[in-house]
């Protein structure tokens, strides 16, 4: 079980961002803040010098390498467009997909990006206090696996957050926050 986010347990040990596109620096700075080494990850073979992954909005044709990691327990987290990424399913999506995580995510579920918005969430997980959750053109999770648990919610039902084992996938940007506990809940997947 990951450590609750007051939990004081040491922290994976290098955390790597996906830095192709996306608010990659953004992840970065947040890792620093967390006394956390982050790898602004650009290249195939940087996979092997980290401890867990990041993948903020944007895709990567490094999947196989990806998966050989993932398979090797490696925690993986896709936010926004990184969801995407991750999910098995994606109807209507034109690229290939890494298909680690049992969801289906819809692309631009909410519209477009003057239908950008932010929501209180609660993640039991992070504690009693909501997280404060930025979506901008944001998927949504609309049908997750029987292995997958559902972190957050909207308001009407809707699943922004899910966790499958060592994989995590939010349709919102945790990293335009000042609020670190969605990344120190992700980087204790990779100590349980």
């Amino acid at each position: 079980m990951p450590s609750a986010v007051g939990d004081r347990r040491p922290l994976t040990a290098r955390g790597g961002v996906l830095g192709l596109q996306g608010d990659f620096a953004e992840h970065l700075a947040t890792l620093d803040r967390l006394g956390v080494e982050g790898v602004d990850v650009r290249r195939p073979e940087q996979l092997d010098e980290i401890d867990a992954l990041i993948i903020p909005g944007g895709e990567s044709t490094t999947i196989g390498k990806l998966k050989d990691r993932v398979a090797e327990g490696m925690p993986v987290w896709g936010t926004c467009a990184g969801a995407i990424f991750i999910a098995k399913d994606v109807p209507g999506h034109p690229h290939p997909l890494a298909s680690l995580m049992d969801m289906s995510v819809e692309r631009n579920a909410f519209g477009r990006q003057i239908d950008s918005f932010e929501a209180d969430l609660d993640v039991k997980p992070l504690g009693p206090k909501p997280f404060h959750a930025v979506f901008i053109r944001a998927p949504r999770i609309s049908r997750v696996g029987p292995g997958v648990e559902v972190l957050a919610r909207l308001d009407d039902g809707t699943v922004v957050a899910a966790r499958q084992g060592r994989l995590l996938a939010t349709s919102f940007h945790p990293e335009l926050t000042h609020d670190e506990r969605f990344h120190r809940f992700f980087l204790s997947l990779g100590k349980s």
